[in-house]
Parts: structure tokens; C-alpha cells; sequence
């Protein structure tokens, strides 16, 4: 039997830990087996490179729940974007790489491929699935959920974005302090999620509770709500900018400071229009998603309330990179295992899907049909605990 991994699309605190645990689940099931790894993603699939594990690997595995990042290496790749694909030097004029993708995995022999990625990597899994399935060759795909922005449907917890929220909220603990480097100071904290507010939210409240532990004296000028948050802005919620402006304001006057948590995603649809009313070029990347990095929102919602709340200095500081690089916690190691070896068993049993915990199933681990699987699944902000923040920091009444 010849197993295969591939991990894709941004980086997650799972990916390495994520083939660790499969490794460590397939020898405790006593399995013979060859077991390889496409590097970069579907980008090694189409270029046929792969990694192949010593036999003696999994006696090492355990090594790679201490480290971030993928082993076997990412890739963005749509395998129905053929245009893009020839673009990038991947197909050659008039190959499908769907078709291309799935000759190599027959060429290698694969038997079973698990996919380690979000909405994108897991649909593109399907479409190999069925294609492969449609020819006759029985391939067996299971996919496990990864995105720090935990925005997979149906999916109630993805792997690694418990662990990018900590991450985040220890990135601010630094950045925070720059607060003291200059009068009126305005930092924005701009945290990855494109459709969701999810990871910021729960970044600001890691944040807040971790804050809730360090000591604070007025006499010594260390006046806790200097280091707080003051505003959280997420796509799921509607931004009056005047109305926020002069609240902040208030802020300003009274603690010459104000802390924003921004997620990426917000009022994006704004700032395109604006874009476009400008003539400004909007990208795209393969799966048709806007260039975030490139229309910068952090920037943006710095040029909103910079002259609102006459700040004169402003910081926008980034954790994404940092945070989806690291190393799982142990909350997201623990998850990572469960969800390994219900993979290992699915793949086993010859059934394919995705294994996450499912909200049609109260949140159980399960194998979740590839059909139900999609991106943009929004943050309820109308949940208890991120309602009570927003209270807390007055930014609802």
C-alpha cells in the first residue's frame, strides 16, 4: 500500500504536527506501507516530486509537533485553473492539470492520499476524487481542515487556529508597548481572516485574558487601560467610521492612546469600491480571491481615524505571518491526534471525506462528505463571550 501526503494553500500551526500524527496512527494500526510526501502541495503533484519517508520514520515523528511550518512544503495551485497553471510553468500548453494530477498519483501506485489544507486544498481533493473515480482508478482521499481562520463550513474548530489566536495575542503583548514611543499614538493590530472575524476575536480575547494576570499601578504611570483594547473590527459587523471615530476620539483625549484589533477582511468591500471609483487595479489570485496584502485594509482604516482622532503617530502592525507559523499548543496537538486517527481510520475503511468536527453532528469528530465542504463560514458575533468584550470596551452599550 502506497500512502501519500500533501499539505496546501497558507501556512497553519498543524501541518508538520498533522503528518506527524497520521505517521504515528498508521504505525499504531500496524499497517505496511510506503509512505511519500508531494512537495509543495499540488505544485509537486503536477511536477511529480515527492519525498519518500524512511521505513524507520516513524520513530522520529514526534520531533515534528515542536515545529511550525510544512516539512514536505505549500503552494497556492488551482487544478482547474489550467490558465494559471501554464502560467506558472506547472502544465504545458493544452494539458489539463486535473488529468496531469491524477496520472501522477497513478503513476506513483497512491492507494490513499490525505490532504492537509483549507475550503481550497480539501475541493481540490474532491475534484481528483471523482475524476479519478470516473476512470476507474480507486483512490481514497481524506483531508483534514486547516486555516487559522477557522472559516471552513462545517466545520466548528479547524486544526492550528486555537494556537494562531495565542500566537496573535502574544505578538500585541509586544507590539502594544509602543504606545509609549510617542504622544496620541494609534496602533491597529491587523489579523488574518478574510471572511471571518473569528481569529480576530478570539486573538483579542486570548489578549484580554492573559491581560487580566499583569499587575498595574497608576502611581507608576502603568495604567491598564493604556495596554487594552479599544475597538474590534470584523467583517461580520457594519463599521460606521464617523460614529467609531468620535468614539475613539474620546479615547484619545482620555488615554492618549487607542488599540485597534482589525480583522483583514473588513469593510473590504468598501475599500474595493473605492479602488475601482479611482481606477485602481484589484488582483486576484488563482482562486479568484482579492490580493488582501495588496488593498492593505490596515492601511486604510489608518487613513480613516488617524485625522478623526487627530493621532500623531500610527502603527499598523501585522501578526499573521508569526502567528501561522508556529508550533501547535497543546489544545490544537490534542485535536491534531483525534483528527489523525479518524482519518487513519476512514482511509482505512476506503472511505473518503474530510474529518472535522461537525456542526450537523454537535461538533463530533466526523468524516464530512466533500460536497459540504466550503470557505467563508462567518463568525457568529452575536456570541456571549464576544458580545461581553465589546461591552467591556464600549464599544456596544
Amino acid at each position: 500500500m502506497k500512502i501519500a501526503f500533501l499539505t496546501s494553500g497558507g501556512l497553519a500551526p498543524c501541518l508538520s504536527a498533522s503528518i506527524a500524527a497520521l505517521l504515528e496512527s498508521y504505525k499504531m494500526e500496524n499497517i505496511s506501507a510506503e509512505f511519500s510526501g508531494y512537495l509543495n502541495g499540488y505544485q509537486g503533484l503536477l511536477k511529480g516530486k515527492s519525498y519518500e519517508f524512511p521505513s524507520q520514520i516513524t520513530k522520529n515523528v514526534g520531533m515534528l509537533f515542536s515545529f511550525g511550518g510544512s516539512i514536505i512544503g505549500n503552494s497556492r495551485v488551482k487544478l482547474t485553473n489550467a490558465e494559471d497553471c501554464e502560467k506558472r510553468g506547472l502544465i504545458f500548453p493544452g494539458e489539463k492539470p486535473l488529468e496531469k494530477a491524477a496520472k501522477q498519483l497513478m503513476k506513483d501506485k497512491i492507494s490513499i492520499l490525505h490532504t492537509i489544507g483549507g475550503d481550497d486544498t480539501n475541493t481540490m481533493a474532491a475534484e481528483l476524487s471523482h475524476y479519478l473515480y470516473e476512470i476507474g482508478y480507486d483512490l481514497t482521499v481524506v483531508g483534514l481542515p486547516k486555516t487559522v481562520d477557522n472559516d471552513i463550513v462545517p466545520i466548528v474548530q479547524s486544526l492550528g487556529a486555537d494556537t494562531a489566536a495565542e500566537q496573535g495575542a502574544l505578538f500585541f503583548e509586544n507590539i502594544v508597548n509602543e504606545n509609549t514611543s510617542s504622544p496620541r499614538q494609534l496602533i491597529i493590530h491587523e489579523v488574518m481572516g478574510r471572511h471571518s472575524g473569528w481569529l480576530t476575536a478570539a486573538t483579542a480575547k486570548k489578549y484580554r485574558d492573559r491581560l487580566a494576570y499583569w499587575s498595574f499601578d497608576s502611581d507608576l504611570l502603568l495604567n491598564c487601560e493604556n495596554w487594552d483594547i479599544d475597538a474590534i473590527f470584523i467583517p461580520e459587523l457594519s463599521i460606521d467610521i464617523e460614529k467609531e471615530g468620535q468614539r475613539l476620539l474620546d479615547k484619545m483625549n482620555k488615554k492618549d492612546c487607542v488599540n485597534i484589533f482589525l480583522s483583514e477582511g473588513a469593510c473590504v468591500n468598501e475599500i474595493v469600491g473605492e479602488m475601482k471609483r479611482k481606477n485602481e487595479e484589484i488582483k486576484q489570485d488563482a482562486f479568484g480571491h482579492i490580493r488582501l496584502d495588496d488593498i492593505n485594509p490596515g492601511q486604510w482604516f489608518a487613513r480613516q481615524f488617524s485625522k478623526i482622532i487627530n493621532a500623531e503617530k500610527t502603527l499598523v502592525q501585522k501578526s499573521g505571518y508569526f502567528s501561522r507559523s508556529a508550533a501547535p499548543n497543546e489544545k490544537d496537538i490534542q485535536l491534531i491526534k483525534e483528527s489523525a486517527s479518524k482519518a487513519v481510520q476512514c482511509a482505512l475503511e476506503r472511505k473518503s471525506g474530510v474529518v472535522g468536527m461537525d456542526e450537523k453532528n454537535n461538533g463530533i469528530l466526523s468524516l464530512i462528505e466533500f460536497k459540504r465542504i466550503k470557505g467563508g463560514r462567518a463568525f457568529d458575533s452575536q456570541t456571549q463571550w464576544f458580545q461581553k468584550m465589546l461591552c467591556e470596551i464600549g464599544q456596544v452599550s
